[in-house]
């Protein structure tokens, strides 16, 4: 049976969009909800929609939410949190077997989707305020993530780049937020932001299985129509201005290896051709970048492009010796020159093709992949399957890529020293 896809509304602001695909042996459910991401509200809203994942007001504790679900054939709960251009997506995310392989018969569906639904509308509240040892545990989880997003250098480059690429702008921000505001949460604050989050987020759900079962959009729909609501719209896809003058900003910290990222910024719409220029440029293991600057010239250790086309962005990040910063920013800046020059072969951009092609025919190898695929989709505001998307990549032509590439501008550069180097 070939894949089938359909999504509707459960209510105003409220999507569930179902993927029934006849290869897997499991079902899923992922609650997407979507709001503005700021400094002040984030930490609250992780902690906020956290808490659901680990007890409810029928399973209080964690260790009894477990039992349960191990139950049901080690079915699982989890909460996530990202960003998606100036947008925080939070999630709730559940999986389970199938129930044509319950032993005596059971509705594990149905189950399911009760402890979903009362997780997410019954939770483990008492007097405006999560369970203090839910709370607890969400929120150490919220603090881990943030001090592991601190340790990893090559990622904090990056969001210290954020921070001054979209200056004033969501994108700016982790979606974690920062730690001293994650300090401040507490079970009252956060209790306070999931609430809101019901009222305003816009709300994706995905329901992923081998067949369809009508009484899973019921059921939901049911839960959700319950809501009081005043959905707020948000804006999926919101390019972000080049300065007038590039922007420098450095830290020095206690590394081995300088970081450098180069942020640049385009006014163009043509969205496929910046991704396919973006991948000749910093791609591939065959891209101008890691060819060339790396390989080549050997000027830092890593140096690789990736696309925001949320906020219409390039970013360009590298592991660099202090003594060479200059150079690699130079060398960089020539081999975008290339590409607007139209020095690229047939072989560099079939290779950025073959990439993007293999990355879009593993959409479909896991539930997760399908979600992913579907909402990004939906965020661009144009339903196409991996294979269509393919083929638009395909009519590209060498044109298109050259102006696609001299539309790019310079917009800021980010470098962490090392101290040990400069003393």
């Amino acid at each position: 049976m070939p894949m089938k896809y359909n999504r509707n509304e459960l209510a105003d602001g409220i999507g569930f969009s179902t993927v029934i695909d006849g290869k897997f042996k499991t079902n899923s459910i992922s609650v997407r909800f979507i709001t503005q991401l700021d400094e002040q509200n984030s930490a609250a809203n992780v902690v906020g929609i956290g808490a659901l994942s680990v007890s409810s007001a029928k399973f209080r504790t964690l260790a009894a939410l477990n039992e349960r679900m191990s139950e049901l054939y080690g079915a699982s709960l989890s909460s996530g949190a990202s960003k998606r251009g100036d947008l925080q997506i939070l999630s709730i995310n559940s999986s389970w077997i199938n129930n044509r392989y319950a032993l005596d018969g059971e509705d594990i569906t149905a189950e399911m989707l009760d402890l979903v639904c009362g997780c997410i509308f019954e939770p483990n509240v008492n007097n405006g305020r999560f369970d203090e040892e839910s709370f607890k545990i969400t929120k150490k989880d919220l603090l881990d993530h943030i001090e592991a997003e601190i340790n990893d250098k090559r990622g904090f480059a990056i969001s210290r780049a954020s921070e001054t690429a979209f200056e004033g702008e969501g994108a700016g921000f982790s979606c974690y937020g920062e730690r001293e505001t994650a300090e401040k949460v507490t079970s009252a604050s956060a209790c306070s932001a999931y609430r809101k989050i019901l009222e305003t987020a816009q709300i994706e759900i995905f329901y992923v299985a081998p067949e369809e079962n009508e009484s899973v959009g019921e059921k939901l729909k049911a839960e959700f129509s319950k809501l009081s609501r005043c959905p707020a719209k948000y804006e999926f896809n919101v390019p972000s201005p080049v300065k007038q003058s590039v922007e420098r900003v450095s830290d020095e910290l206690d590394v081995n290896q300088c970081k450098m990222v180069m942020t640049f910024k385009t006014d163009s719409d043509d969205t496929y051709a910046i991704k396919l220029m973006s991948m000749i440029f910093g791609g591939t293991p065959v891209s101008k970048l890691f060819m060339n600057v790396r390989e080549k010239l050997s000027l830092c250790y890593y140096c690789a492009c990736r696309n925001i086309a949320s906020k219409s962005a390039l970013m360009v990040d590298c592991g660099v010796e202090r003594g060479n910063i200059e150079k690699a920013e130079k060398e960089i800046q020539f081999q975008l020159d290339e590409i607007r020059n139209g020095n690229f072969t047939n072989e560099e951009l079939d290779s950025a093709l073959l990439s993007i092609e293999n990355a879009l025919s593993g959409v479909g190898d896991t539930h997760s992949s399908y979600v992913s695929w579907y909402f990004e989709r939906f965020c661009e505001g144009r339903i196409i399957t991996p294979e269509q998307q393919s083929e638009l990549y395909r009519t590209v032509t060498r044109e298109r890529i050259i102006e696609a590439a001299k539309s790019v501008k310079t917009d800021s550069i980010y470098i962490m020293y090392n101290k040990e180097a400069k003393e």
